[in-house]
């Protein structure tokens, strides 16, 4: 306690203020006596105009004695002098700093956190990673990707600035700690490390002087991430140890959403691959026979399912191609690959694709063997071109018999029949032939069409004869619209409801046929 008069004499000071204080002494200058801080505050609650004093109650200070923090809360009295009561509240003061550093600690990392997982783009992940570390942690940092060949990945960063990506091909033994920490090590601590045997390629432009790096690895699920460098210039003080151990903090997670992004890149990577081969094919003309084709898996984030088609062009000139659509029961990958299955199964029978019942029956034999339980219906349909029409050979093994529409707006349906393929021991099938006059069309479409629900009241099958009627508005129209007009047709039936797979391959016979030339010297082009 201190106590002071209107003139900032001092008048009395118990023990403890006089251990603090040891020049006031009563009768001395408060000046003289204590920190400007607390002499300014005793001048205004004993300024002479009522208006200039801090209201009663209120004018708590605080400031620093020596090393130590104290508030001082004063209590005016009637004869004008003013009792100081100072608490020292250092270890307060260092609580609500530690506490309020923890908060922006743990606000960072939330906000890194959200910003790294927010995409599972590799390179978004290290440019988020430099940039924050240089704004929040150093005055510039680098991101090091594992090498890709004899190159190193690196993303850099100066406080203030945006990242530079770039490569470099450099031996990371030369940076004492680097190597290790590409390697998932923790590397040899930072304060350790000389700045000044940092090689030209760790400095990013803009750093003028460098006075201290720290190096720590990020570690990824199971497989090192990369590493982080952090730089400070020269002046700016070392890293301590606490900081050290928030940086590793940080890089755990950066390291986390970078591992994440490069697993997603490989596996969509792996999946595109996949995703080719399963694919239906686009079609075009063969032989001079039309093709054309359209798929829509169940689900629209989706891209392939239980439903495929194929069109095998004949080895030989005049030899029929071979088209093939089928439906696998179920939806989805587990069906896509017993699709791919299939599929690659028929290609290898295509040898015998004269014998339609020959090749569903291997077939059958192959998936009855095999430890897949699923079961397929699919057709097959010969296509070979005489003059101006198209022989077909239709074979049905469980499937919607394919549809036949002539051109003056007629839809037949061709006579085969046949047993699923992958369920019974023995392929019963009746090969119908059909042949397809000039502007004469072939459907085979999947019962994902037919069955397709939707409608006004959303529960209403498309049925056989609403595609019937479809496909007789499209009389003497090419294979690719008639397809497109399918598809509009149930896309609109069914909206956003649900559906299964839906696949429809079209074969149409040629409609025109003539020979052109020009100016009678160039060779003839025959149009169909």
């Amino acid at each position: 306690m201190l106590v002071a008069d209107a003139g900032a004499v001092v008048v009395h000071t118990n023990e403890a203020a006089g251990l603090l204080f040891p020049d006031a002494r009563p009768g001395s200058a408060l000046a003289d006596a204590v920190p400007g801080w607390l002499a300014s505050a005793h001048a205004r609650h004993t300024a002479t105009l009522p208006a200039q004093r801090p209201p009663a109650g209120s004018g708590t200070v605080q400031g620093p004695v020596g090393d130590r923090s104290y508030e001082a809360h004063p209590t005016p009295r009637d004869d004008g002098t003013v009792v100081w009561w100072l608490l020292d509240d250092t270890d307060h003061r260092l609580a609500r700093e530690a506490l309020r550093a923890e908060r922006e600690r743990t606000e960072f990392l939330v906000r890194s956190s959200n910003l790294l997982l927010s995409s599972l783009n590799l390179d978004r992940c290290m440019d988020v990673t430099a940039q924050m570390a240089a704004d929040h942690l150093a005055d510039a940092a680098l991101v090091i990707a594992p090498a890709h060949g004899r190159e190193l990945p690196i993303v850099s960063c100066v406080r203030g600035g945006g990242p530079s990506v770039s490569r470099a091909a450099v031996d990371p033994e030369d940076v004492p700690g680097l190597a290790e920490a590409l390697q998932g090590f923790p590397p040899v601590p930072s304060r350790w490390l000389d700045p000044s045997a940092a090689p030209a390629w760790l400095v990013p432009d803009g750093l003028d002087t460098l006075g201290s790096i720290v190096i720590t690895p990020l570690p990824g699920h199971g497989v090192p991430a990369g590493a982080l460098v952090l730089l400070r210039s020269d002046g700016a003080g070392a890293f301590t140890e606490g900081e050290e151990v928030f940086a590793r903090l940080f890089a755990a997670r950066a390291g986390a959403a970078m591992s994440a992004a490069r697993l997603y890149a490989e596996q969509a990577s792996i999946t595109d691959t996949l995703m080719r081969e399963l694919l239906p094919p686009s079609l075009h003309q063969v032989s001079g026979v039309e093709y054309a084709g359209g798929y829509r898996p169940s689900k629209d984030h989706e891209r392939v399912g239980g439903d495929f088609y194929d069109v095998h062009p004949a080895a030989e000139e005049g030899a029929p191609s071979l088209v093939v659509l089928g439906d696998v029961c179920g939806k989805g990958l587990e069906a896509a690959v017993m699709t791919g299955k299939i599929r690659n199964t028929l290609h290898a029978l295509l040898p015998m694709a004269d014998d339609h019942h020959r090749m569903l029956s291997l077939l059958n034999t192959s998936l009855l063997n095999s430890d897949n339980a699923r079961f397929a219906t699919m057709v097959l349909a010969s296509a070979a071109r005489d003059g101006n029409t198209v022989r077909l050979r239709l074979t049905s093994a469980g499937h919607p018999a394919p549809l036949i529409l002539r051109s003056d707006g007629r839809v037949e349906e061709a006579p085969t029949k046949g047993t699923l393929v992958g369920a019974l021991p023995e392929i019963i099938s009746e090969t119908a032939r059909v042949t397809l006059a000039p502007g004469d069309t072939c459907v085979l479409y999947t019962d994902g069409i037919s069955e397709a629900r939707g409608g006004p009241m959303g529960g209403a099958m498309f049925g056989e004869e609403r595609l019937r009627r479809a496909l007789s508005q499209c009389a003497a129209m090419p294979a690719e619209a008639v397809v497109e007009h399918v598809q509009m047709l149930t896309a609109q039936w069914v909206g956003t409801g649900r559906h299964d797979d839906m696949a429809v391959v079209v074969i149409s016979a040629p409609r025109t046929n003539h020979l052109s030339a020009v100016d009678g010297h160039t060779r003839g082009r025959f149009t169909a």
